[in-house]
């Protein structure tokens, strides 16, 4: 099974999540979610098979999603709009996003990566 993993180098929950792949002799690609932030199209593609709400794609904890009022922005947004949104930065993403074409993981939590990943 071939995983993508989209990740932001500085980010401790990234960095956590890289190395529970490592521990576990998981390969993955890794994609800078930033330098190379997924389209509109893949993030809509990322939000229908992860079966989790559009918001829960938002770094809320994040410096640009504050700045930037997001918050507001999608209070009423469409799941295109979000999609939108998000593809306009990779610092609104929340972080990292796990896929293998069929699952999508959003976060990291060890028991979450157990089951779907190992």
């Amino acid at each position: 099974m071939a995983l993508t993993f989209y990740w932001y180098p500085n980010c401790g929950t990234c960095k956590n999540a890289k190395k529970w792949f490592e521990t576990n002799n998981v390969d993955y690609t890794s994609v800078h979610i930033v330098e190379e932030s997924p389209s509109k199209e893949e993030i809509m593609n990322l939000m229908e098979k992860s079966d989790l709400p559009a918001k829960k794609f938002f770094n809320t904890s994040g410096k640009k999603y504050r700045e930037l009022s997001i918050k507001d922005k999608i209070k009423d947004a469409s799941t295109e709009e979000m999609a939108e949104i998000l593809a306009s930065d990779g610092m609104l993403i929340k972080r990292p996003i796990v896929t293998d074409g069929e699952i999508v993981t959003v976060g990291f939590k060890e028991e979450t990566f157990q089951e779907n990943w190992k």
